[in-house]
């Protein structure tokens, strides 16, 4: 896939027909042997196999009030890079979502320049928070190329906890943890966000409002996981506060 963002290719991608009033696709059951399939799958792909590239998806709201935290995700983005460098290497998969039920992903991205262009161009809207989506083209791309990690930076949550941690419990059984870091003191987000985090054996943080250190710190601690695992986030704890938080949440 070319750099530029698409729709994801996940199960949230459906026609008009396919949803509800609400504009969440209708639920489906799953049967005793598509669990089984599916946990046959997430083995067989495990992103944590020796020799395995780094593979981090790196969502950010883009509803209207988050374009000064895109703006300094813009520029701290780099730093995840570097850091991964360190360790081996590093893919990147940007999600995002903003406006009227737009939610767009680009391809795997391993040159910081070549993010930070495509993030440049992309402007916030507003629009409803569309986290399930995000969830959903993680857990396509974990079973489908591997997935180290799921980067999530946002500041508020507008949809069914419920589905969001149906869909966490599957991102779970991948083995493939969020960190969820939440810019404000929104407590409907708070508590959706930590439970998505425990679910997953990821982690949840908050980062002040302009914070560019904070959050800075917190996104090098993911990308040493995505490219390290969770020996080199240990490593890394002992000198950063960012990855010491993470991991001392992490199952």
């Amino acid at each position: 896939m070319s750099g530029e963002p698409t729709k994801p290719r996940s199960r949230e991608a459906v026609s008009a027909k396919d949803e509800r009033s609400d504009g969440l696709p209708q639920a489906q059951t799953s049967t005793a042997d598509d669990i089984a399939a599916f946990v046959a799958r997430a083995r067989a792909t495990s992103p944590h196999a020796p020799g395995a590239k780094g593979r981090l998806i790196f969502a950010l709201d883009a509803t209207m009030s988050r374009q000064p935290t895109w703006d300094m995700a813009c520029a701290l983005q780099a730093d995840m890079f570097r850091e991964a460098a360190a360790l081996g290497s590093l893919d990147i998969r940007l999600v995002y979502y903003r406006g009227l039920n737009e939610c767009r992903a680009t391809g795997w991205i391993s040159d910081s320049t070549k993010l930070a262009t495509l993030m440049s161009k992309i402007d916030c809207r507003g629009g409803d928070t569309q986290i399930g989506k995000v969830l959903s083209e993680a857990r396509r791309e974990a079973v489908a190329s591997g997935v180290r990690a799921v980067v999530f930076v946002g500041d508020a949550m507008e949809e069914k906890v419920d589905e969001l941690c149906a869909k966490a419990g599957e991102l779970g059984m991948l083995k493939v943890p969020v960190f969820l870091f939440q810019e404000g003191h929104d407590t409907v987000a708070e508590q959706a966000f930590r439970e998505i985090a425990r679910l997953t054996g990821g982690a949840w943080c908050r980062f002040d409002p302009g914070a560019a250190a904070q959050l800075r710190d917190l996104l090098r601690a993911a990308a040493a996981y995505a490219a390290g695992g969770r020996e080199a986030l240990l490593k890394l704890s002992k000198t950063t506060s960012g990855a010491a938080l993470l991991i001392g949440q992490m199952r």
